[in-house]
């Protein structure tokens, strides 16, 4: 019997916003990522099929409205006012005393909840549905956001309610967690951008982006805190409204909430909040203490810029002055350098900080910071704490800029800048001692050597007790060495030897994909082998000779010609070669291979061999295989249970190859 559409693209929905709710807010999610893109993609095929069926709240919408050429207004029906502050003990003390004096009341109960630093959101619901988005604005007007926070996983497109009220305005707050602001930073500066302040600017710089799809790119998280208007009452309590913004498939979280009694109450909150700050997993400047009962916040009323019901005590400052002692270049496990701020010790936020990421060049210029400077230096929970600005007011007549040195504090190899990128490198990879650990892990890799059982702890522990100074080390450890280490006894010790020996026999395109030269990944590391043949020809190459070979630009020419120019990394080369490492000889492709020059994409799992051996074959008859689906994509091979790169592919119109037709290719070729 033929499946009614409408019937199931509306399961569909069911299905993928309880899996979101799942994923994002209940942090248990029960299907796998393959699974659910499954499902995400027969809907979205089905909503090609039928653009009818398109309804506002439906997954497939949170992402591809057009970018903005401007916000436009989004109206408050109650005013989002400001909370008055507390600074101390004392004022905190005299909130609860007018609270008691205006309800005539002994004892007051209160709502305790963090408070947030971030941006603040106005969701306007009509009959369960998300209908507007506004920023806080001047607590009256804000600007119309609702295009990019569709985008944000943990804020409900439709209320999960059967009875929801005509009318809800849901408050809360936008942030960036922090261990997503590091890696969003971290992605930034090798863009080449300017990384983000802090989370909180990070969170408003996102939300008021005119192309929603930069919105959507950015890890942010909604966390409701009230309510504005109501088109009929739904609790009695702040408590009653945080469940039931739960129930409704909000992201609450309830651990750190509290119901406190008094005065005693609110300070027992404040202590534990002071304690666990430092690990919680998002920024908070206070603490927000609002009175439980809504029939006595309508006794207390407000001011004209806020409430008598709540305040807010602020925490101490995550930010501090202090002088810059030095800027060292540090070097990090993949040779990358970074200024690090030598600081006179001060105290942030209860901890006490000495040093400070400066990130890379272009940032200590930006910021124009000099050794001997008054700095800002501001922390954020296990962030490393980074430089914010210079008290130029305070800076000394000797201060002048810093550079980057040009040899590698470590190891004395060249430092090298690649054109189109914010960091400096050293060189010397196989042989510096910084990168140590780095160059083990990714010369052990299954891509590159394929050394099982050579892990992260292992190759710690070898560098520890200096077993291994480079990675031509590895083919010089014996059985004694081993056994030594932590969790290593005389088995696991065979069964690591024996992995090392097989790894000896290799190829051309693992073995230079093994040195770990930057810029060079498999695919470059492939057509270097089939353009030179050999090692030793690729070792003397100018770099205009490299920028010969397909797809090897001046860029990572440079940075290949650079690496083997440096004496310390021909040194442990040839340790590999006296060790046993040996490779046959690549031969170059026929020019009249039937692939020769085509462009593949693999998706899916083939049955007679694995994706790295499909591609393998591939590039020996002289193709190059992609990663991703583009109109310069000659061929896509679709195994059993394809990805979303068939869907692309059908979209492009580029041919697409079931096993068998792939196999019959290879062979005729």
């Amino acid at each position: 019997m033929a499946v009614d559409p409408a019937q199931r693209a509306a399961e569909l929905r069911r299905l993928i916003d309880y899996h979101n709710y799942r994923y994002y807010v209940l942090d248990q999610p029960e299907i796998a990522d393959s699974e659910y893109d499954q499902l995400m993609r027969e809907l979205i095929a089905l909503e090609q099929a039928h653009p009818e069926l398109v309804v506002p709240d439906s997954p497939t919408q949170r992402v591809g409205a057009p970018p903005l050429e401007a916000f436009g207004p989004a109206p408050h029906e109650i005013p989002m006012l400001s909370l008055d502050n507390a600074f101390d003990d004392a004022a905190l003390s005299e909130f609860d005393r007018r609270v008691r004096e205006r309800l005539g009341v002994e004892q007051a109960s209160y709502v305790a909840e963090p408070k947030l630093d971030g941006s603040s959101l106005n969701l306007r619901y009509e009959h369960g549905l998300l209908v507007r988005a506004g920023t806080r604005g001047d607590g009256v007007t804000g600007e119309d956001v609702t295009a990019n926070v569709r985008t944000i996983p943990t804020v409900p497109l439709r209320l999960r309610s059967s009875k929801p009220p005509a009318l809800v305005e849901v408050r809360g707050e936008v942030v960036i967690r922090l261990q997503d602001f590091a890696e969003l930073n971290r992605r930034r500066l090798e863009a080449g951008e300017r990384p983000f302040a802090n989370p909180r600017n990070a969170a408003a710089g996102s939300l008021r982006q005119l192309d929603p799809k930069v919105t959507a790119a950015r890890p942010l998280t909604f966390f409701p805190y009230g309510l504005g208007a109501v088109s009929e009452p739904v609790a009695a309590s702040q408590w009653e409204i945080l469940e039931l913004l739960a129930e409704w498939g909000f992201l609450v979280d309830r651990r750190l909430l509290r119901r406190v009694q008094g005065l005693v109450g609110m300070r027992a909150y404040l202590e534990e909040i002071l304690v666990r700050r430092p690990e919680l997993p998002f920024e908070i400047d206070g603490v927000v203490y609002k009175v439980d009962d809504l029939a006595q916040r309508e006794l207390l009323g407000a001011t004209s810029r806020a409430p008598r019901w709540a305040v807010a005590y602020k925490l101490p400052a995550m930010e501090a002055t202090t002088r810059l002692l030095g800027i060292i270049p540090s070097v990090g496990r993949t040779g990358v350098i970074t200024p690090v701020a030598d600081l006179e010790p001060v105290q942030v936020g209860g901890v006490t900080v000495s040093r400070a990421t400066l990130h890379n060049l272009d940032e200590v210029r930006r910021k124009d910071v000099r050794v001997g400077d008054t700095v800002m230096v501001r922390r954020a929970g296990d962030v490393i704490p980074e430089i914010t600005a210079v008290v130029l007011e305070k800076r000394p007549s000797e201060a002048v800029p810093w550079d980057m040195p040009d040899q590698c504090p470590a190891c004395g190899s060249e430092v090298l800048r690649i054109e189109g990128e914010a960091a400096h490198r050293c060189m010397g990879g196989l042989y510096c001692p910084a990168q140590r650990v780095g160059a083990l892990l990714h010369f052990a890799s299954r891509k590159a050597m394929d050394i099982e059982g050579l892990g992260e702890k292992l190759v710690e522990q070898l560098v520890e007790y200096d077993l291994v100074r480079t990675v031509a080390d590895v083919y010089r450890l014996q059985r004694k060495d081993l056994v030594t280490l932590e969790r290593m006894g005389e088995k696991s010790a065979d069964k690591l030897l024996a992995a090392i020996e097989r790894s000896k026999d290799t190829t051309l395109p693992r073995l230079i994909y093994a040195l770990g030269i930057s810029q060079v990944g498999e695919v470059t590391a492939a057509q270097l082998a089939r353009y030179f043949g050999d090692l030793e020809p690729l070792m003397s190459a100018s770099e205009e000779e490299l920028t010969a070979v397909p797809d090897v630009g001046p860029v990572v020419a440079r940075s290949i010609a650079h690496f083997f120019s440096q004496p310390h990394n021909r040194e442990v080369i040839e340790q590999l070669r006296q060790a046993g490492v040996r490779w046959p000889p690549v031969e170059r492709p026929a020019a009249d291979s039937a692939v020769a020059g085509k462009t593949f994409v693999l998706t899916g799992t083939l049955a007679s061999m694995t994706r790295d051996e499909a591609k393998a074959r591939l590039e020996a008859l002289g193709a190059k295989v992609s990663g991703s689906v583009s109109k310069k994509t000659d061929y896509v091979v679709a195994g059993e249970s394809p990805g979303s790169k068939l869907d692309r592919a059908q979209q492009l119109g580029i041919e697409i190859l079931d096993e068998a037709a792939f196999l019959t290719l290879l062979e005729s070729t």
